[in-house]
């Protein structure tokens, strides 16, 4: 997965605030920013990777 780029970090990036504001206008314009901390909850309920034997048993068919 890519890394995150904080929308305040756009103008830096982009090289030219005029063109990075409107980039952004135009994609969060009528949303809602949710800023999240800790850990994700896809990766604490993801499941455990196959052992090998695991994996060799599901390969047979």
């Amino acid at each position: 997965m890519p890394p995150k780029l904080p929308a305040a970090q756009w103008r830096d990036m982009v090289g030219e605030p005029t063109i990075a504001d409107a980039i952004l206008d135009r994609i969060i314009h009528n949303s809602h920013r949710i800023a999240l901390k800790g850990d994700s909850m896809r990766r604490k309920k993801a499941a455990r990777p196959l052992t090998d034997v695991e994996n060799s048993e599901t390969n047979t068919n």
